[in-house]
């Protein structure tokens, strides 16, 4: 299924590995380099600087292709734009597995324009054929960014295919009118719990360690999507597009204090439940949820003025951060406040340097290198620092 060979992938991220375990301090430059010049591995891209313009650079080339053959096939009248479509996918699909293949190129910006083009025009090709029918629409997105998934590993494709089943289990219920565009938050909630316990229980039983990436961005996009599907101000704006109805600011949706409630209480969880188990993606995604009830009230409800807010907000988090420090900073295990090996601590540290170095022009101290002759004492043959014969 997996379009690479799996030697050289295997490579691949032995090679990822030892880069962080040598990053971390665990090893040291001379192993990573053995470890790096014994393995032969696949082409790829770790600066996103260079991995976009080569990105520029597929796309350019990939339309470059498409619009020479739609040069050649205007003769053939206007009706034929429905095939080009297709064709140009395939196009891009044969593009990607001679760079997989041949080129042995994984993740390194080409091949990114052409899966990302290849799988845009084939989802456009089917919303034509299919009249705009956007279940179809989703369905195909979601099997296509799968299977593209599978074999292609790029988590982009990873991604769609989470937009894709969402999208499909929301346009199921649309299906069903009115009732079901009522009970969508729910049935949102109940969709992204089951994913996220299918994830769960996925990574640990992973025979290859390639899908582990895509399994977790699986696992994030359930827990956003959970918290999303009962906030109060995504619930409500969604049923004022979904149901044409004007909802007065004075009067409440069904389920109100339900989705209040919801909108906070999920945030703290995630927020305590990510440090009982040491998980670093859900802490993220519970302080940004935070944020954005916080902004869900105050959508609604103008309690302070802003300034005002922003001031004992800014001091509240001070307090909690600053007790919060003083509390963990000297404990080596359990939640903790030493630098993670796995991060770079000193990023700070050189930025604010370099700042220095640049603004004051401030050099740094070079040692002299000492004479391997040493002097002094004189015993004979003239006088020496002692003053001797």
């Amino acid at each position: 299924m997996i379009a690479y060979d799996k030697t050289l992938l295997d490579n691949t991220y032995l090679v990822e590995e030892a880069n962080n375990l040598k990053k971390s301090g665990f090893i040291d430059s001379a192993q990573c380099k053995t470890i790096t010049d014994n393995l032969p591995t696949l082409n790829s891209q770790n600066n996103l600087l260079i991995r976009f313009g080569l990105f520029l650079l597929g796309c350019l080339l990939y339309s470059s292709i498409c619009g020479m053959i739609s040069l050649f096939a205007i003769s053939f009248g206007q009706d034929t734009y429905k095939i080009l479509i297709y064709c140009f996918s395939f196009i891009g699909i044969a593009g990607l597995e001679f760079m997989s293949r041949q080129n042995k190129q994984l993740g390194y910006g080409l091949d990114d324009a052409f899966l990302l083009g290849a799988q845009m025009l084939f989802f456009v090709a089917i919303g034509i054929s299919t009249n705009e029918n956007y279940l179809a629409v989703f369905i195909t997105i979601a099997i296509v960014s799968t299977i593209s998934y599978l074999r292609y590993l790029h988590l982009s494709s990873a991604l769609l295919a989470c937009i894709g089943i969402t999208g499909s289990v929301a346009y199921l219920m649309f299906e069903l009118g009115t009732l079901g565009k009522s009970i969508l938050p729910f049935v949102m909630i109940v969709f992204s719990v089951l994913l996220y316990f299918l994830s769960e229980k996925a990574l640990p039983r992973l025979k290859f360690p390639y899908y582990s990436k895509g399994i977790q961005l699986a696992n994030g996009f359930s827990l956003i999507l959970f918290y999303l599907s009962g906030n109060y101000l995504v619930v409500r704006e969604l049923s004022i597009l979904l149901l044409n109805n004007s909802i007065p600011a004075t009067q409440e949706i069904p389920f109100a204090y339900f989705f209040y409630t919801f909108s906070f209480i999920i945030p703290v969880f995630y927020l305590i439940y990510s440090l009982y188990i040491k998980e670093k993606q859900m802490l993220w995604i519970g302080f940004l949820a935070l944020g954005f009830s916080i902004y869900t009230i105050r959508y609604y409800y103008h309690i302070l003025p802003v300034e005002v807010a922003l001031t004992v907000g800014g001091l509240i988090l001070f307090a909690f951060a600053y007790f919060s420090i003083q509390r963990i900073k000297h404990k080596e295990n359990e939640i903790t406040f030493l630098p993670d090996r796995f991060s770079n601590s000193n990023s700070l540290f050189n930025t604010e340097l370099l700042m220095v170095t640049a603004q004051f022009g401030i050099k740094p101290e070079v040692e002299t290198e000492t004479s391997p002759m040493e002097f002094g004492g004189g015993g004979y043959s003239g006088g020496g620092s002692e003053g001797t014969f």
